[in-house]
Parts: C-alpha cells; structure tokens; sequence
C-alpha cells in the first residue's frame, strides 16, 4: 500500500512530547519511545509544526505521525474526501424517537444512509421515520446483534468510506469535516469522533458528562494497544470500506468495536482519534440501566485477551516501576522511602543510557512522569480491577482496609479534582459516589468475564516495550535512502518509564 502523505499536509507535535537539545530528540508517542532527528530534520519543524512539501518531509512527517508523537492538523481540500464519499449506517432496535432525532441530524451531500432495522417490535416506525429523512431501510425478521446490524450496512454500502452511528447519538454541526480530513493520509483506515454528554441532568448524568467511558478525552491520538487511546467505541466512527473487510465479528456481542481496532492495527492500518470532531451521546443515566452496562463493557476484557493477547492488560509496567507499585501498596514509611530510591535508582540508571546534552534533568522528568503513571495506574487497579481481592485484603487485615479506604477516597477526590474546569461536574459526594460504583461495576464484569472463559488473561499486567529510533535526513540526492530516514539499531531499552 502506498502510504505516502500528499503535499500540503501539516503536523504538529503532541502537546504531550518533550523536545530536547534544540528539537533533536524527542520522547512520547504511543508506545512512549525516544525519537533522534538530524539538525536539518528538527529545523523543518517549525514552531513544532512540519508541513509536507518533498519526499523528505513526507517520510519525516510519517515517521512522526506513526509514532504517535504528531497528529495531522491540516490538509489540502483536494487530498479530503467529500461528504458524498460517505455511506451512514445505523442499526437500531425499537428506538424510533432516537432514529428520528438522528437523521434529522445528519449532513445534506452524503452518499447514502442506510438504517438497519435488528428485529424491532415496531418495525413500520423505524421505516416510516427512515423513508421521511430518505434513507434505505435494510431489516432483520429477528434480532441479531449490533455486530451483524453494522455488517448489513456495511455489506449494502456501495462508498469508499463508511460512518457508523447508534440511534443514540447525535452528531454535533461540523461533525462529518474532521474525520474526513483524517482520512488525507492513505494510511489511516478509521477515524474516530470524540463522544459527549447529550445532556447533563442528573447527578449521575453530570458524572458520565465527565468520566463517561466513551469520551476519551480533549486530545487528538493515534489509536494504539497499551497506550492512553487504545481503543475507539462504534457509537460513531468512519471506516474505509475496503480496509474494514467483512466488519465486526458477529460472534461478539461486548467489544466488538475493540476488536475491530485491534484488528486493524495488526494488519498495519492506523486509526486515528479526532477529537475536533463531536457526537452527543444519550448516556443511561437510571441507577440500574447505568451500573449494568458498566459491568457489561468489563465482561468484553477476557474475549479480548483471547483474541489479542497483552493488547488489553489491566496495568502496564516495567521492572521499576512494578517495584514502585508494590512498595506504594505497603503504605509503610519505610516502603515509601523504598519507592523513591526505586525512583532514584532508575533515574540515574536511565541518565547513563540517555544520548542527551542533561542526562539527569530529562531522566529525572521521565522517571517522574512515569511515577506519576504508576500511582495513577496502581490506584485504579486497587479499587477497579482488582477490587475482589482489595476487598479480601481488607476483610482480614486492618492496615489493608485503611490502604483499600485511603486510596478510594484520595483518588477520587484527586480525579474529581481534575475535572475542576468542567461545567457539568457534579459535586464531590455525588462524584466519588459514582465513581466508586463504576469501579464496583467494570470490575465485577471483568472478573466474570475471566471466570466464564476460565482465563485469567485479561487480570494480568504486562510490561512495556519501549523503542528508541533515529530520523535523519538524507544527503541530497540520495537514492539510497528515499525516504530520508533510517532506524539505528539502537538498543530499546534506551528509554523504560512508560509516560501515561
């Protein structure tokens, strides 16, 4: 596949990654790597910015976009799929009323719309609204499952690229222009919205407006296993047809959309997080409704992990930072001290392999970045997925329910805290409340879900695999290296702490 950038594509540089010795070494991406450039390539990064203008540029900005470490922010309109290269595809089931409220949403210019009717009682509405917004019905007599649903459409569909939608959702104006602009680069197989609160009535309909599990946050990324983004929900996404295949695997009825990402990415295709782009999402916000769907987005896990191995851990760790973890779960004073020699140790460790003008400096600003991640991941693991066996911890050991009781609450409030500048975060009671019944939720699905396929895959940590790479310019006229960059072979342990 050619998978050359077209000129006129603009990147920037991830608002997260670090550019030391005048923006000739980079570190962040997803996985978190070290990246080298020559003086000649950090000098066409402007302002942190690369536009494409000749073959170098292009591999320069390929490099960078693979990596995770830039994201497109511009491209020519000529290189831009239009809006009649798209065929919406919506399956829904007894839903009128949110069928009706979606196409009326919908862009004028589109190649088709097709709505998929799986098995609903009143079939003559889901048709009548249909026709009136002048879509295709395609219907199954019987229910068959949001995964077979999409796949009708898909099958049905005669454009390049493919929008599914759940009936209940809303595209916010301007939705459709972001992730057609992903697709300028011919690598990109799927593209992604960012997934909003509809509305925010309620205090646990204020909790999902800021901590839904469908939103995955402010920053544009490259959608990849073990990293901050590593997955995008099918409530809206576009997918080139030909790169989709036959679609999302029928036999799943949780996490079929993870699948299909997983999928994807194995196969060499990118897929990308944009959230410039916005689609309201109708949250369950009953009591009941809510907590069960927590719990049945956990019971996806353990499929995963059969399918994927290590691409869906609970934790992702490397040998110090695993130290780190278990000194911080003591919660002794001598096992805090341990945790910072730890830290130390690691620091001074990483500074001697570093090929950086302060060695020190930056190691001791990754290392600490990635303590920073181990707390947050340890603390999550506690009251989440591993909650089961917080929960024995504490019913005999009176250190461990002081721990299990000061982590709940110290990270809740830390992440309700964080949410600080959101206008629809709910007060702390409700907050911490909510969050701790979404732990109770996710994972009691998860331990089920391993219980039911007997594996234990998907309650197993990993560890990282971190790279290091160089790009350099070539000479020149240098055929020999077209693509102006070349890997050093430099060993990847070169940079260890996982900066999430």
């Amino acid at each position: 596949m050619d998978d050359a950038l077209p000129r006129g594509v603009r990147v920037a540089l991830d608002r997260h990654a670090i550019a030391v010795d005048d923006g000739t070494v980079l570190f962040g991406g997803a996985p978190p790597r070290m990246l080298r450039l020559s003086a000649a390539a950090a000098a066409r990064l402007r302002d942190g910015e690369l536009e494409v203008s000749d073959p170098t540029s292009a591999a320069l900005a390929r490099r960078l976009l693979d990596a995770g470490i830039a994201h497109p922010v511009a491209a020519p309109a000529a290189a831009i799929p239009p809006a009649s290269d798209v065929t919406v595809v919506v399956p829904v089931k007894d839903r009128v009323e949110g069928l009706t409220r979606l196409l009326a949403a919908l862009p004028s210019g589109l190649g088709a719309t097709i709505v998929v009717d799986d098995g609903s009682a009143d079939a003559a509405g889901i048709r009548a609204a249909a026709e009136r917004a002048g879509a295709v019905v395609v219907r199954h007599p019987e229910a068959r499952g949001p995964a077979a649903a999409r796949n009708a459409g898909l099958a049905a569909a005669r454009t390049p690229l493919v929008a599914f939608l759940d009936s209940d959702v809303v595209p916010r104006p301007g939705w459709l222009d972001p992730l057609l602009a992903g697709f300028a680069d011919p690598a990109v197989a799927l593209v992604a919205p960012r997934i909003v609160a509809l509305s925010a009535q309620g205090w646990l309909a204020r909790y999902e407006s800021v901590r839904s599990s469908l939103d995955l946050g402010a920053d544009p990324a490259l959608v990849v296993p073990k990293s901050r983004v590593a997955y995008v929900p099918s409530a809206a996404m576009v997918v080139r047809r030909d790169a989709a295949g036959a679609g999302f695997d029928e036999r799943m009825h949780v996490a079929e959309d993870v699948d299909l990402v997983l999928r994807l990415h194995e196969s060499g295709r990118r897929v990308r997080y944009e959230p410039a782009s916005q689609v309201a999402h109708d949250h369950r916000t009953s009591l009941r409704a809510w907590w069960l769907r927590k719990a049945y987005y956990g019971t996806g896990a353990a499929p995963l992990s059969l399918r994927h191995p290590g691409s869906v851990p609970p934790m992702v760790l490397n040998t110090w930072s695993a130290a780190v973890a278990v000194l911080l779960l003591r919660a002794r004073p001598w096992s805090l001290l341990a945790a910072v020699a730890v830290a130390a140790g690691a620091t001074e460790q990483l500074a001697r392999k570093l090929p950086v003008r302060e060695p020190r400096r930056i190691a001791a600003r990754l290392i600490g970045l990635g303590a920073v991640g181990t707390v947050a991941q340890t603390a999550d693991a506690v009251t989440r997925h591993y909650w089961p066996l917080s929960l024995a911890a504490a019913l005999v050991s009176r250190r461990a329910r002081r721990t299990v009781a000061a982590i709940a609450v110290v990270e809740g409030v830390v992440d309700w805290w964080r949410k600080r500048h959101h206008p629809d975060r709910p007060g702390l009671p409700g907050y911490l409340l909510a969050r701790r019944l979404d732990d109770l939720a996710y994972g009691g699905g998860l331990w089920w879900g391993a219980l039911r396929n007997r594996t234990s895959a998907p309650l197993r940590p990993v560890g990282t695999a971190p790279e290091a790479e160089s790009a350099v310019d070539a000479p020149s006229g240098d055929r020999r290296r077209p693509s102006g960059l070349v890997r050093t072979g430099e060993p990847a342990r070169v940079i260890k702490p996982p900066m999430r």
